[in-house]
């Protein structure tokens, strides 16, 4: 039987047909083969469809920024980028002579492929739902579902009303297994836990998210998952626990967020700046940086609850965590679109 993936990518429904919002990619004018001069610095830009402070772009932007800091790179950028007008931002920056660009495929995907070969010695690096393309046009994707996982785990753990939720941006493969591995956690540590899942329709609608977000708290969630902004608003106001997603979002509420999956660029960045400074860059899948054993991801420090979190619960996500990373144990990569029970 055709799984939800299959239906999904043959009905059109994926993150580069929904996506309006969000962008990143990596282009480079590089000569293949040719080692930048170790004078030189290296320009780096980024196109980005969504406001910056959206949390998947914003990721990008801060290893960026780190990388401009430590690696000696020359960096810009451009937020809110529409799709109409990405090739165009592309060429720009090519031709400008940045040698690395970052940028989201998902929404502009033909777009972005097609102008990427006007432009051979560019090395391109885009988030992507599929594949690379030779000779210079690279793919990654934020591979966070590991911490997903333990931070399930911990929902599981601290629900006292035994449901758990989940609201997030739509059912598409990149999403869905987020939430997948958030619930799989929970019901790890509690096989009877319940799970409530809203998808908003947008990657970037927080007065939405978090009205979904108000009306899972009142059906009885009492840890929820904020996968996209706006969701942490209505569990502080509730004062419910809440699980942040992509970045550490303590500060949106400290007596409110435990933890959260969070999604380090930077690994897969300082891995596409040595490449290309070397100019041996090439097309390949760079989706492995995003995974906790690269240091792509990882879960967010405790903060206040490294006190009142109980010593059983994060004994537990640690020997968990230690077993992800020395490869005993491996989180299903589960991307069918979740339902509530």
């Amino acid at each position: 039987m055709e799984n939800e993936r299959s239906k999904m990518q043959r009905a059109g429904l994926s993150r580069r047909n929904v996506l309006e919002l969000g962008a990143l990619g990596l282009a480079a004018t590089v000569l293949p083969g040719a080692a930048l001069a170790k004078d030189k610095k290296l320009k780096v830009a980024a196109i980005f469809a969504t406001p910056i402070e959206e949390p998947w772009d914003n990721q990008i932007h801060v290893a960026l920024q780190k990388a401009e800091k430590e690696l000696g790179i020359e960096y810009r950028w451009s937020e809110k980028v529409q799709t109409a007008d990405f090739s165009r931002v592309m060429r720009e920056y090519a031709q400008a002579g940045y040698q690395l660009v970052l940028g989201d495929a998902f929404a502009a995907e033909r777009e972005s492929r097609k102008t990427a070969k006007q432009f051979p010695k560019t090395a391109w690096l885009f988030g992507s739902g599929a594949g690379p393309a030779e000779p210079n046009f690279g793919v990654f994707d934020n591979w966070i579902h590991e911490p997903a996982y333990l931070s399930g785990m911990i929902a599981g753990k601290m629900s006292k009303s035994g449901t758990v939720g989940a609201v997030a941006a739509m059912g598409i493969p990149e999403v869905n297994r987020l939430v997948n591995a958030f619930f799989a956690g929970a019901k790890e540590v509690n096989p009877n836990i319940k799970k409530k899942v809203a998808f908003i329709g947008s990657f970037f609608d927080p007065p939405k998210a978090k009205e979904a977000a108000v009306a899972q708290i009142d059906a009885g969630v009492d840890v929820i998952y904020a996968e996209r902004f706006g969701v942490i608003e209505a569990a502080v106001e509730k004062k419910i626990f809440a699980i942040s997603n992509m970045s550490d979002q303590s500060s949106l509420g400290a007596d409110t967020v435990i933890t959260g999956p969070v999604w380090d660029m930077y690994p897969t960045v300082e891995q596409a700046i040595k490449l290309v400074k070397a100019g041996v860059f090439t097309a390949q899948d760079y989706g492995d940086f995003s995974r906790m054993a690269k240091g792509g991801s990882y879960l967010a420090p405790f903060h206040k609850f490294d006190k009142t979190l109980p010593a059983d619960v994060k004994d537990l996500v640690e020997k968990k965590k230690a077993e992800i990373l020395e490869g005993n144990f491996r989180v299903d990569v589960d991307e069918n679109t979740p339902v509530s029970d």
